[in-house]
């Protein structure tokens, strides 16, 4: 809602509402947290969903919502955070941007781009 008299009544309130929901995201909901330290040289955030040949990460997880970190040396420049059904839904967009890493290269990943994240 946009109020045009310059007044900030409404837009406030709207804002409380938003700031309520969030946290309650923060402090009554699951959320898984991954953090990613290559995703400004590539563009993308990896989303796991295999290991070892057995589903994990995002196809097992019990969270309601993910956050990614989006590292920079060691500083946190940005936070996403997603219901773990969009993310899925994201993620079966992007299945062919599979590839593999983690330890010994078991892990299944779907590369997706940063900006479908904030869409």
């Amino acid at each position: 809602m946009y109020n045009n008299n310059n007044k900030f009544d409404i837009d406030l309130a709207y804002g409380q509402v938003k700031e309520k929901e969030l946290a309650k995201i923060l402090f009554e909901k699951k959320i898984e947290v991954k953090s990613d330290k290559l995703w400004k040289k590539t563009g993308n955030v990896a989303v796991e969903f295999k290991c070892n040949g057995k589903p994990s990460g995002i196809s097992v997880s019990e969270a309601e919502f993910y956050a990614f970190i989006l590292d920079d040396n060691n500083t946190i420049n940005g936070i996403a955070i997603l219901p773990i059904s969009k993310l899925k839904e994201i993620a079966r967009k992007y299945k062919k941007n599979r590839v593999f890493g983690g330890d010994n290269n078991l892990a299944e990943m779907i590369l997706i781009p940063i900006d479908e994240l904030l869409k």
